[in-house]
């Protein structure tokens, strides 16, 4: 057998753990050297473990800063960079391989033919060409429908494994307990705690292959609810991606949201209800060029004020967003401020003056930020700064648009209102029949 090729892998402690479980751990044509992180602080400066990392690595793989990627690929004659993220436009990825191949070292991404896992039970995957599109409130779409359909619906998520990676190698949340005590971020518990409040079981963690089978056995359906743009890490008996005609053309030149959108079975155009008619028809276009035989499905994106709408008017408000839809998803609002605009805000307070800690950093790295405050919690110390900024700022009422309720974690100092976002298809058929049909398919075989 030929040397082994020496791999670094670029990642942000997702997608890269996936790729080296499934195609690289045990295989000894390959020794991962490292990896690096990029998008998600804290990741950097530890080891993926060597319990995780199997028989060939003994003492685990360490994980540098991406910033340190020219360094790596020449100390250790690396043979093979692996971009292993996603998110991030086509340039982004190709200034990546650039300094790869500038380096001398192949540049590399793995196919979800070569990454997903394929069940024994029917697997639906909601996934999206952007973060931000309402892939969350998708995914609680279909969890419904196979609620009323009397299926036994296993939420597994895409990855968030900021804490220790051994403890979170497979994690199950069924209640807010759960959450607590395996102390969840701000960011995992936004996607976790919908879907537990509707009564679903939640699996997440690192392994996942493993994870898939704990899933397996207390599950009729496994539900693959996807994180930012990423491909399924599962094979999909339906595959429903989608889209957002507020960012017209991204669709198209996202990776990988535009390999997901080539291989959909169901496109979702969501919220027409608040974008242009022309970027409507233009995302749907798009759509059909990119991909013809998927169905497109348009939905509308409702938000609704939970609790006494009358204090949004005329008062100063301090909109909070989900942080990664303004951060690395790069939009300029969110459900928050739809509706403090819809219920007659008097003023919408900048809270760029009042950050404190890493808030501060956040805004200088996304600078197209202005009177949007986005919900970052990547860690104790993180969660206690967005609080201290969130008191700090004189407003008379904080309007949060996170999918959790912030404010019952964070212990505001003022009066706060809820801003809920759900899906509502205006496409007859639209996704109870996608679902059925796939199932009723499925059974047949």
């Amino acid at each position: 057998m030929s040397k082994a090729k020496k791999v670094l892998i670029l990642g942000a402690a997702g997608r890269d753990f996936h790729n080296f479980n499934t195609y690289y751990r045990d295989n000894p044509e390959y020794e991962v050297v490292a990896f690096t992180a990029q998008q998600i602080p804290n990741i950097a400066g530890r080891k993926y473990p060597a319990s995780l990392a199997g028989k060939l690595y003994p003492k685990g793989i360490p994980i540098y800063e991406e910033a340190d990627m020219a360094e790596l690929i020449k100390k250790h004659n690396i043979d093979e960079v692996i971009f292993a993220y996603s998110d991030v436009n086509f340039n982004y990825v190709m200034e990546k391989g650039s300094v790869a191949l500038a380096c001398g070292a192949d540049y590399k991404l793995l196919s979800g033919e070569h990454t997903m896992i394929k069940s024994s039970k029917p697997v639906i995957a909601v996934c999206a060409v952007r973060t931000g599109c309402g892939k969350s409130q998708t995914s609680r779409r279909i969890a419904a429908i196979l609620k009323e359909m009397g299926k036994k619906v296993v939420v597994i998520r895409h990855p968030m494994p900021y804490g220790d990676l051994e403890e979170q190698t497979c994690q199950r949340f069924a209640s807010v307990k759960d959450m607590e005590d395996q102390k969840c971020t701000i960011e995992e518990m936004e996607e976790y705690e919908p879907h537990i409040a509707e009564g679903h079981v939640v699996y997440a963690g690192v392994d996942y292959g493993k994870i898939l089978k704990e899933a397996e056995k207390e599950a009729d359906v496994i539900l693959w609810d996807g994180g930012n743009n990423d491909l399924p890490f599962y094979k999909p008996d339906l595959h429903i991606v989608v889209t957002d005609p507020l960012r017209v053309g991204h669709e198209e030149v996202y990776h990988p949201g535009a390999a997901n959108l080539r291989m959909a079975d169901v496109v979702v155009i969501n919220k027409v209800d608040t974008a242009e008619p022309d970027d409507v028809e233009q995302v749907k276009q798009n759509v059909q060029r990119l991909n013809p035989k998927a169905k497109i499905i348009e939905a509308e994106s409702p938000v609704a004020v939970k609790g006494d709408s009358s204090m949004i008017k005329g008062k100063k408000i301090l909109v909070v967003e989900d942080g990664p839809t303004l951060t690395h998803g790069e939009m300029d609002y969110g459900a928050a401020y739809v509706a403090a605009k819809e219920h007659g805000a008097g003023e919408i307070i900048d809270p760029r003056p009042y950050a404190v800690g890493s808030m501060k950093e956040v805004f200088k790295k996304y600078s197209h930020l202005e009177n949007i405050l986005p919900a970052m919690g990547y860690g104790k110390k993180q969660m206690e700064e967005l609080k201290e900024t969130i008191n700090k700022i004189p407003c008379d009422v904080v309007l949060v648009g996170t999918p959790i309720d912030l404010a019952s974690h964070l212990k505001f100092n003022k009066p706060s209102l809820r801003i809920t976002y759900s899906l509502k298809e205006r496409t007859s058929p639209g996704l109870p029949e996608q679902v059925k049909k796939v199932l009723s398919a499925k059974v047949a075989k």
